[in-house]
């Protein structure tokens, strides 16, 4: 906007009172901009009941009462209402026969001030008030019960066909219409109104939020990808206002986070690989040691060679763990049928595994990477639930271009808050690290990385009535 930066919520603000601004020049041209001079939404005439009134008066002025009951007889069936006219007496003078409630009469009957002029003899009746500019006596309404009906007494003069005189007459208006069937208070037009209001401020509102709401759902998602180590995520910096600037802070921390990680996977690389070498020399020396110690010594020489055996275990999963996790440019996508894979890794595992995986089937990985995925699962499983029963090995297709993998076993699976971390580093859910149930607590992150690096998702859910089903699914060439 030229070049200004405008704070979000000085946008909303402006966006605010530009909208007013917009329904206030609408409302005044509807209000002070008429055309027909009986327009239903200005002055006297905002009224339709106070201008069928005049018309009224004008023209039963100075009617006999069968025109003046023809004239009413046609309005009410054009109002689908009732029109009688009373005299200030409580006489009709007009319309059908009928009686009126006793506040009506109380209403037309109570002293109005001064009485009206008497013309002099022989000098012709004066014509009605209606189209001079003198204000029209007040008008009235009134709800009675029992039925419900709803009234309107309207003041005007008329002519006694008797004795030629001006009288202070009454037109009365009965309905069971709250509105009056439009004739009371027309709703329509302020339907129109109000719908004319609703949708400019649609037409307003609608792509400035939409706008809004699109750019915070795309932050959304990006934090969401950055959070499951996806950190080549980036979201657009074009905005100028508190978005843009998160849009930037998102970006950097991405990434910041990005270097982070690989420099801490670069780095376990790095420490495992130098700690094989002395790791090496130590089993060796060991092994010497054990054959010279006596039997009294035995046992000690043994424990240390567990010890560090343990160690070497852990060293080469954190090796494997740091491979897995830095995406180098060599490696590259091919590929896999999968059926083939699958059996070998079983064989090497010597699993109780059944395969259940079409020959023809295939993924696009790198074929190390997968094999070290699926043999970590597959080793999880024969460790924690190898006794309950048959794991199985299945996959299809899901949808045109991916593959599904489901491993899945019959033990006792995992508590529902553990299945989020269950593929973070060093997590376990046994807190104990012994030789017989231990491990690195890297077997099933070295499977997101070997997963993630191929392009593919991990997760892993519990399954009814008992087990634990890990599920990979990976691209596969598109068929075209």
């Amino acid at each position: 906007m030229f070049g200004v930066r405008f704070s979000l919520f000085t946008k909303i603000i402006l966006w605010f009172f530009l909208n007013l601004l917009l329904i206030g020049i609408g409302l005044a041209i509807v209000f002070n901009f008429r055309v027909d001079p009986n327009t239903p939404y200005l002055g006297r005439a905002s009224n339709r009941i106070e201008a069928v009134t005049r018309q009224i008066e004008i023209q039963t002025f100075d009617r006999t009462r069968a025109e003046r009951d023809e004239l009413l007889k046609k309005l009410s069936a054009e109002y689908n209402v009732d029109f009688f006219l009373f005299d200030n007496q409580g006489k009709q003078i007009g319309g059908r026969e009928t009686a009126l409630p006793a506040e009506i009469v109380k209403d037309i009957t109570r002293p109005e001030g001064p009485p009206p002029l008497q013309r002099p003899p022989g000098e012709t009746a004066p014509h009605p008030p209606g189209g001079s500019s003198v204000p029209p006596p007040p008008s009235v309404y009134f709800t009675t019960k029992e039925p419900t009906r709803y009234w309107f007494v309207g003041r005007i003069r008329l002519v006694d066909p008797d004795s030629g005189e001006n009288v202070r007459s009454r037109v009365i208006v009965a309905t069971d219409s709250y509105t009056g069937n439009g004739l009371f208070f027309d709703i329509k037009p302020f339907i129109v109104i109000a719908t004319g209001i609703i949708g400019l401020s649609i037409l307003l509102w609608f792509p400035f939020v939409r706008n809004i709401t699109r750019d915070v759902r795309r932050m959304t998602n990006a934090t969401t990808q950055i959070a499951d180590e996806e950190f080549d995520v980036r979201v657009s910096q074009k905005r100028t206002d508190e978005l843009g600037s998160l849009g930037t802070s998102i970006n950097h921390l991405a990434g910041r986070l990005s270097g982070f990680v690989e420099g801490q996977k670069r780095f376990l690389g790095d420490i495992s690989h130098e700690l094989n070498s002395p790791l090496a020399r130590m089993q060796f020396a060991l092994g010497i040691l054990e054959e010279r110690v006596d039997e009294q010594n035995l046992d000690y020489v043994k424990d240390v060679m567990e010890e560090v055996e343990l160690m070497s275990r852990l060293v080469a999963e954190l090796l494997s763990y740091s491979r897995a996790g830095i995406r180098t440019p060599e490696i590259e996508l091919e590929k896999v049928y999968l059926n083939p894979l699958v059996e070998r890794v079983v064989q090497r595992e010597a699993a109780n595994a059944e395969v259940n995986i079409d020959d023809d089937l295939t993924v696009l990985a790198q074929p190390e990477l997968l094999s070290r995925a699926i043999s970590n699962v597959l080793r999880n499983a024969i460790r924690y639930a190898g006794d309950a029963g048959l794991i199985t090995i299945s996959a299809v297709r899901d949808g045109r271009d991916r593959v599904k993998i489901v491993i899945a076993d019959q033990g006792p699976g995992v508590p529902d808050s553990a299945l989020n971390k269950l593929f973070d580093p060093f997590y376990r859910i046994d807190s104990d690290r012994s030789r017989e149930t231990g491990g690195t607590g890297l077997g099933m992150a070295i499977v997101k990385t070997c997963v993630e690096t191929c392009k593919g998702h991990v997760s892993a859910r519990n399954r009814t009535p008992t087990g634990l089903g890990i599920t990979i699914i990976l691209s596969t060439e598109r068929v075209d």
